[in-house]
């Protein structure tokens, strides 16, 4: 019973980010024709036109591209939050027994990736891309291993889900200290002060989606025009979120009796509709599904659906279109920097230093990994596609040139990698790994 509580939804988070991974390949197939297509035009006028509001106080008119890149994607990151403040308060990274295997997995996914970048680059001004194939886009990836189906154990899954996210926390904090433009200090102040007002109000264990909400948006718009990255904010608003339930299992259930037992001697309608006092019931039922429910587990199960369908697809689509044309000005070397680096930096430095710290009895790996199970996973680890994407797009976003290369070289990273980790795993074991049973 145990076991299917906590490994049905886990296999439900798969399949969504699963199918996430086939709709982020359809919108990046639509991307690429629409973009090499004699529609180009009308690609580019999209993703170029110019939304916003202007008052007498605040400005606010960004092309549409921008309102994904800042705006959409700061939901992205505000799910990113919550799962990172769920997995260190409950979950796979909230010991150091269960986070040191997919740590020393995220060390050497980030590290070796960098130097390779770094030893590569021999230009200056494309330098500050280093970040780029730094992190795991983790509904790819996913997809790949759910195409595998039982050839590959659920704990692999688990491993590279837990990964990805502490690989998150890293592009996050890349992000925040070295891809952030001049930063107004009084303005990030007000940011942070509002942010305390936040975490005071879930220390207290007080939690209104409509504070959060509107005092979420403020911190987003000081954080643009302090010159921080707006999508942080969705990371450290996440953070306010309680994880707390205000009431019991047992509570609840009393409640739950007492309001079944209230709806069944209450007066039935013989229209169509329900008596007062059972909508007085229901109201009941209603505050206390509110009150059980963890405010961050019904925020993150509420948000994903949204975030996979629609929020990544949407970012595909607008940042994958680059055009192959022979017109089109490429930087060889960038393209050829971060395949290389994806492909061969995460696999070798994953591998390495996970296969090391196994020998050396740093890490306890889970009986049902082997090591070409590793060695697979460390592959699928280069496909680095949103991330990958979203850093270019900061690094180099005074540079077209640089920005439609890095693209090219994270799309074909992306796919060798995804293709070397399938066949790996794929052959790894020509026996099927029996599913796990749930009692």
């Amino acid at each position: 019973m145990i076991k299917k509580i906590i490994i049905t939804p886990f296999r439900k988070f798969v399949q969504i980010e699963s199918f996430s991974g086939i709709l982020l390949l359809i919108a990046t197939i639509i991307a690429l024709v629409w973009a090499n297509s004699s529609f180009v035009d009308s690609y580019k006028s999209l993703w170029e036109y110019k939304v916003g509001f202007s008052t007498p106080i605040l400005e606010l008119k960004k092309p549409l591209l921008l309102w994904v890149n800042d705006g959409l994607m700061a939901i992205f990151f505000f799910l990113i939050g919550l799962e990172i403040k769920r997995e260190f308060l409950i979950g796979e990274l909230n010991s150091l027994k269960k986070i040191s295997f997919p740590l020393f997995g995220a060390i050497g996914g980030m590290s070796v990736p960098v130097l390779f970048y770094i030893f590569l680059n021999n230009n200056p001004d494309t330098s500050v891309g280093w970040g780029i194939p730094m992190a795991t886009d983790i509904a790819f990836s996913l997809a790949v291993l759910n195409v595998l189906g039982d050839r590959v154990p659920l704990s692999l899954k688990v491993f590279l889900t837990a990964f990805a996210i502490v690989d998150d926390i890293g592009a996050v904090l890349v992000i925040a200290i070295f891809y952030s433009g001049n930063i107004d200090f009084m303005l990030l102040v007000y940011a942070f002060i509002l942010l305390g007002i936040l975490y005071a109000l879930a220390f207290r264990g007080y939690y209104s989606k409509y504070i959060i909400t509107s005092l979420g948006i403020i911190i987003w718009i000081l954080f643009l025009k302090a010159g921080i990255h707006p999508t942080l904010a969705g990371i450290l608003v996440a953070f306010s979120v309680p994880i707390r339930q205000k009431i019991d299992t047992p509570s609840f259930i009393e409640n739950l009796e007492q309001i079944t037992d209230n709806i069944k001697k209450a007066k039935i309608s013989s229209d169509p509709v329900l008596s007062k006092e059972q909508i007085a019931e229901i109201d009941c039922l209603q505050y206390w599904t509110d009150r059980y429910q963890s405010p961050v587990q019904r925020i993150e199960h509420n948000l994903h659906g949204w975030v996979a369908y629609f929020i990544i697809p949407i970012f595909a689509l607008a940042n994958a279109g680059v055009a192959f044309s022979s017109a089109t000005a490429i930087d060889t070397a960038i393209v050829i920097n971060i395949i290389i680096c994806l492909v061969l930096g995460n696999s070798i430095g994953i591998s390495t230093i996970v296969l090391l710290a196994k020998k050396f009895k740093i890490i306890e790996v889970p009986k049902d990994i082997g090591n070409k199970h590793i060695i697979g996973v460390a592959f699928l680890a280069g496909i680095g596609f949103t991330m990958a994407i979203f850093i270019a797009g900061l690094a180099f976003k005074n540079n077209p040139v640089y920005i439609d290369s890095a693209k090219i070289g994270i799309l074909i990273g992306s796919l060798i990698s995804a293709v070397i980790g399938f066949a790996v795993l794929r052959w790894s074991n020509s026996n099927k790994v029996e599913p796990e049973k749930i009692n």
